[in-house]
């Protein structure tokens, strides 16, 4: 016969699985994938590649390419991440977009021995194992035969430590140790083989409830009106479109990579400013509301933008660009500015030049895709003759919209910032997941914290002293900016 004693530890037992079961929401066997949107990648690939390829052997340089930034000393950012994650299995898919292109040991052909592009960047994980993948695009040390590889498996992820499921928003992960695998030392061109640490890396990604079925269409007279209101705008921008007005345009322009680097880091301690709705896209500035005209037949542009840029630091730094202007004719442009500084201050400065050949509208929109752009004598002079005429500056991208239906390209999407929590229980008590910091061993990087279930688990765990695992507190994202001085 069962004691008293043991009679009511029964009961105690089956009440607490009651008061589980009554408090769990109801759900189906595994959780419905949510969407990843927007966020972004820090990642230096391998600090001491990137010295070697600047450094005075290979002598060569980097470029990144489809809106990647820097993000603090050796580090790119990858951004616009896109994706799906499982709160149930705990499963992530997020592919970021940009890249970097490094080059070194030029030969006298003018050809480079070292020619190596990474871009697209994807981060999978499943199971409890992490890999990252990206598109590649490299030259063999030893016969120089350039390889095109989409999202090789660069690098396996050690997830140490990490539970990925029950997470909210963001998702983040900071210093997860990286280690080069057997088919990104192919892709790599031979430069290091299997096994090789790669820099850490760190993420960060908003995620949002499942798409859902959307709204349903209108019927009857509801839809009639809709489509003749379509069929009203089409007719509208058609005409628009002949008579050359410009709708809406934007020009993003990030001025100079290693400046914006030099105005944050060590020796400027500076920062800049935006105001008059100018945005921050990470690697560039967008200035937007573009008015004026566009004429396809003579292959004129004149377009005016809002918004302004004001760089300040130490050692008398202060320049300040702002109603910025396009102008193209006969395949040529320039970008003007009305621009403040310590030593040149005029109305419609012309900065930079650059190609503007076979301008057209495709579906109302004519759009010049990170042009390459050099710095005009004015130029020179606005940037304190820091840069003499004809310094390569950063690429100009431009989108002009002839109808309203046109939609310009977006930014390039950040996503929100993972703010640090102060301890686990605050962790359990938030509607979100956040990042942990880096333990002192690089190989038990911090650590999502589930949420909602796992509340209720944790006071389970205290019932029945079952011992519960140690968690540390969150990090923030890398700073932005670097400590070196501009080149």
């Amino acid at each position: 016969m069962s004691s008293p004693r043991r009679a009511a530890q029964v009961a105690a037992v089956t009440a607490l699985g009651a008061l589980f079961a009554a408090l769990l929401p109801v759900t189906s066997a595994h959780a419905e994938d949510r969407t990843v949107q927007g966020g972004r990648l820090d990642w230096g690939i391998k600090a001491s590649f990137q010295s070697y390829v600047t450094g005075p052997i290979a002598k060569g340089s980097y470029t990144l390419q489809g809106g990647a930034a820097t993000a603090g000393a050796s580090q790119f950012r990858f951004h616009s991440a896109k994706g799906s994650y499982n709160p149930d299995t705990g499963a992530l898919s997020a592919g970021f977009s940009g890249g970097v292109h490094f080059l070194g040991h030029k030969k006298p052909t003018g050809e480079y021995e070292l020619d190596l592009t990474i871009s697209r960047p994807t981060v999978k994980i499943s199971g409890g194992s992490g890999t990252l993948y990206a598109d590649m695009v490299s030259k063999a040390k030893s016969t120089g035969k350039v390889t095109t590889s989409a999202q090789v498996p660069l690098a396996s992820l050690n997830l140490s430590g990490i539970n990925m499921k029950g997470g909210g928003t963001p998702i983040a992960l900071s210093n997860v140790p990286a280690t080069l695998t057997s088919q990104g030392a192919n892709a790599f061109a031979g430069y290091y083989a299997a096994g090789t640490p790669l820099d850490p890396v760190s993420l960060s990604t908003d995620v949002v409830a499942g798409s859902g079925s959307g709204s349903s269409a209108g019927s009857g007279s509801d839809s009639d009106k809709s489509d003749d209101k379509d069929k009203k705008d089409e007719e509208k921008g058609k005409k628009d479109a002949k008579a050359g007005r410009i709708e809406d345009a934007a020009v993003d322009w990030g001025v100079r990579r290693t400046f914006r680097e030099y105005v944050t880091g060590s020796i400027a301690k500076g920062k800049w400013a935006l105001d008059g709705g100018a945005q921050d896209g990470g690697a560039l500035f967008r200035f937007p509301e573009g008015k004026g005209t566009f004429d396809q037949k003579k292959q004129t542009l004149d377009a005016t933008f809002k918004g302004s840029v004001r760089f300040t630091g130490e050692h008398g730094l202060d320049i300040e660009l702002s109603n910025l202007v396009v102008g193209a004719k006969s395949g040529k442009a320039t970008l003007y500015a009305d621009v403040a500084s310590k030593d040149f201050t005029g109305k419609k400065a012309g900065l930079v030049t650059f190609e503007a050949k076979d301008l057209k509208a495709t579906d109302g929109l004519v759009t010049l895709s990170e042009v390459p752009s050099r710095l005009t004598a004015d130029g020179a002079k606005a940037f304190n003759n820091m840069y003499k005429a004809g310094t390569a500056m950063d690429p100009v991208s431009l989108a002009v919209a002839l109808d309203g239906k046109a939609e310009l390209p977006a930014l390039p999407d950040l996503g929100s910032d993972a703010s640090a929590a102060p301890d686990a229980k605050a962790k359990a008590a938030t509607p979100k997941t956040e990042s942990a910091a880096t333990s002192s061993s690089s190989s038990s990087p911090a650590l999502p914290i589930g949420i909602g279930a796992g509340a209720l688990l944790l006071a389970a765990a205290a019932f029945l002293v079952v011992r519960k695992r140690r968690t540390s507190p969150a990090t923030a994202a890398a700073p932005e900016g670097s400590a070196s001085s501009d080149g």
